[in-house]
Formats: structure tokens, sequence, C-alpha cells
């Protein structure tokens, strides 16, 4: 099993003492918000492959949920998560209490203009803050040599590479391809959240992306076209009540005009009460 830390005093001490027994020890980091799953695997795995001691923090941010969103229904349970992450080989779990990430609310606020305020942050005000709070922290924290992050969350992927670059913080950002179900549903904590129907509806999503892929693959590069065939086919289906966005934009989330290979698709889409967020990365090989 893992070496569980509740405590950053704790932890701080520990990992001051793991650099001390080597200087070319490297230390990878995996920061999630719990309920793992094979998305989360992968992560560790490739930190497990590419430095000598893998860290996974298991905390649920109250800063990046807003008001009437599910903080409280958000899945936990740590005993699971500890005991996938003892299979997995993860050598440090931190799993620390509101009270101890944030002894007082924090005063600060980090915003970047053009990517914290678009798309997610445009219906999550405040979100990005939130998350940029809690990784800094971490990284301070535990100050890593890798931190990996996967593509589903691309724009949040974004904000850390920008806070990374603009703030000097001594990390690599790894970031690693969704992963998804048999049926090519992206696996996300709040997938549990779905009915069986509701999972049936949530197909759409990635449906739509293979339609988008062979609109562009077949020579369309009109992105309106593209974005009004995605909305119409994941609408039509029984259980999406609301689809907050579908839009696409280039690698560094600027708008396009002419969709070229490496965009990406970005929606996110209400199924039920679930809110669901995926993209795609336009390519020209075969689906």
């Amino acid at each position: 099993m893992p070496q569980l830390f509740r405590k950053i005093r704790e932890l701080r001490s520990f990992i001051k003492t793991v650099r001390c027994e080597g200087n070319s020890r490297t230390i990878g980091f995996v920061p999630t918000m719990g309920y793992l799953h094979e998305g989360h695997a992968e992560l560790i795995k490739l930190s497990k492959l590419q430095n000598d001691i893998t860290v996974v923090s298991i905390y649920v941010n109250p800063l990046q949920f807003g008001e009437g969103e599910d903080f409280q229904r958000y899945p936990r349970d740590l005993d699971r998560d500890l005991a996938l992450c003892g299979e997995l080989g993860v050598d440090i779990v931190f799993a620390p209490t509101d009270e101890e990430m944030y002894p007082q609310k924090p005063q600060v606020r980090i915003e970047i203009p053009g990517l914290t305020d678009i798309l997610e942050g445009a219906f999550r005000p405040g979100h990005f803050n939130g998350v940029a709070i809690v990784v800094l922290k971490l990284l301070h924290i535990l100050q890593p040599d890798r931190v990996y992050f996967g593509e589903k969350d691309y724009q949040q992927l974004k904000v850390v590479q920008r806070l990374v670059e603009d703030l000097s913080v001594q990390v690599e950002v790894v970031p690693v391809p969704t992963v998804r179900d048999k049926d090519g549903l992206a696996l996300s904590s709040r997938n549990t959240y779905l009915t069986q129907e509701e999972r049936e509806s949530a197909l759409s999503i990635y449906r739509s992306f293979l339609l988008a892929q062979r609109l562009f693959s077949g020579g369309n590069r009109d992105p309106q076209v593209i974005i009004s065939a995605v909305k119409d086919f994941i609408s039509k289906h029984p259980h999406v009540k609301k689809i907050d966005y579908v839009d696409i934009r280039d690698e560094e989330l600027r708008p396009v005009e002419k969709v070229e290979e490496g965009h990406r698709l970005l929606v996110a889409v209400w199924v039920g009460t679930t809110r669901l967020i995926d993209n795609w990365r336009f390519s020209h090989e075969e689906v």
C-alpha cells in the first residue's frame, strides 16, 4: 500500500528526506479528485514509467465548484482509491482535508484573459481560479519533476501549462491522451451519475466526434458547418437536456476560421442531470 499523508508539513518533510537520499531520484505527480478510474490509471502508469517515485493527490477541491454544482454529490471513496493506488504501485497518496488545504479562504485570484474566461470559464465563472490555486499549492508542496494531466479536460491542461510557463514553475507538464470506454465514452468519475438510458444518450458525444471527423476527412474545413452538424446530432438524443457549447479552437484554444489538423472540437453537454465535457483532435488519420 502507498504511504498516506494528510498533513502538508509531514508530506513536505518526507519529500525532503526522499530528495536527500539521492539527487537523481525523480518525482512524478498525478493530481486527482479521487474516485479513480482507468483514465487516472493511465496517468499513474506513465508516471511510474518515467519517475522513481509517484505521488497521487486525492482531494475534491471546493474552490473549483460553483454555487449549485455537484461538490457535495461528487463521488468519494478513499479506501477504494487507496486500494487501486496500491495495485498500481503508487508510492505516496496525499489526501488532505479542506481545513488543511485552506486554513483560511484564499483571497488571491488567478485569471488568464482569453483562456480562463472562455468555454468552461464562461459557463462556470471562477472555476479555473479554483483549479489554478489548488494546482499551484500542490506543486509548491510537492515540487515534483513532472505532473500529469489528461487531455479530456483539455482547457484545464492548457491553463496549467500557461501557469507553469508564466510563473516559471520548475515542473514538466505531461499531457496524456483521453481514455475511453469500449463504446467511446470518455472515462470520468461523473459517469457514475448516469442511468443506463442516459449513458446511451451520452454516447452521442463520441459519435458526433466521428461525424465531425468524417466531415473533416471529406474536405469540409468550415467550423460553423461542422459545429452545426455536431449540435444537431447530439440534440436529437432523448436524455440530452442542454448543450452548453460546441466549439472548434486551435491547439492554444484560439478561435479558427478554417479547421486544420490538430484543431480541437470541444463540447459540454447536459445528459439528464449530469454535465459531461469532452473534446476531439482533428487528424488526417482514418477512424
